[in-house]
């Protein structure tokens, strides 16, 4: 009875150097662990303790990395422990399995995405024809699945990303904002859908996942347990469920707090699992 567990990476279990969130006195500073460089520069950290935690968490449960990065985003990241058999990318819109593309889950997404959304390259025209070049920086279509804007955040009116949500929503699609980018994703190109499938695969009965922004939420409310940090879009609006707990911590140190509970949640199911398994012997 494997115990899944389905995380976020960026500003879940990995930080950029601007979203550390080092508040404490530098001498308290964690020592901090370099997970991923791009184009020669160190681009994302978790703490050491977070690294060794990690690496405990990949033998104590089926560890699968679930992300909005494309294929390529996600293979600069290096990972301590084990390496996950399952990973997530794209939103869900690639099932790796031992790094490579599960064609036959690519084919159904993009089937699903046909019958159910408007077509992509009407939100990549509507994006670029109504973003204001003053605050764009650049745009990007993700693995032809979705779109996105990297943005100067404090030059980016508000009322423009409500008024492009609504548009979007009447489409079929969502808009969600996190840093610098905003991602206009099909509504049906979900984790949860992939997350759904790798339990089917490895027979896990309990799921659980952590994720800071809307497009976590799906996630988040089809797992048995979650964790969101103290940062980040469900933060910001208090977004909550009853399963779901709300941590305290911000930037590094939350995602080293969500890797305890990971692992302490899965040491309490092997611990049932195995008394429950004693008792069917006696």
């Amino acid at each position: 009875m494997p115990v899944l567990v389905a995380s976020d990476l960026d500003r879940t279990l990995i930080y950029s150097a601007a979203a550390l969130a080092l508040t404490m006195p530098d001498a308290r500073a964690p020592r901090l662990l370099c997970v991923e460089v791009h184009e020669a520069r160190p681009l994302s950290y978790l703490t050491e303790t977070a690294a060794r935690l990690l690496t405990d968490l990949g033998d104590a449960a089926v560890f699968v990395p679930t992300t909005t990065r494309t294929r390529k985003q996600y293979q600069r990241i290096n990972l301590p422990g084990p390496p996950p058999k399952y990973a997530i990318c794209a939103n869900g819109g690639h099932l790796l399995v031992d790094g490579v593309t599960d064609a036959g889950w690519h084919a159904a997404v993009q089937a699903r995405l046909a019958d159910e959304c408007a077509p992509l390259e009407e939100i990549r025209e509507h994006l670029l024809r109504s973003a204001d070049p003053v605050w764009v920086r650049r745009q990007r279509v993700a693995e032809d699945l979705f779109a996105y804007l990297v943005v100067e955040r404090e030059l980016l009116p508000e009322e423009w990303v409500k008024e492009l949500a609504v548009w979007a929503e009447d489409r079929g699609w969502t808009v969600s904002l996190q840093g610098r980018k905003i991602y206009a994703v099909p509504k049906p190109l979900t984790k949860s859908a992939a997350v759904r499938e790798v339990a089917r695969r490895t027979g896990a009965e309990l799921t659980l996942a952590a994720g800071d922004s809307l497009l976590d939420a799906d996630l988040l409310l089809a797992a048995d347990r979650g964790w969101r940090p103290g940062h980040g879009e469900l933060a910001d609006i208090t977004w909550s469920a009853p399963h779901v707990s709300a941590l305290p911590e911000r930037g590094v140190l939350a995602g080293e707090r969500i890797l305890r509970e990971f692992l302490a949640a899965a040491g309490a199911a092997g611990a049932v699992h195995g008394s429950t398994t004693v008792g069917q012997h006696l």
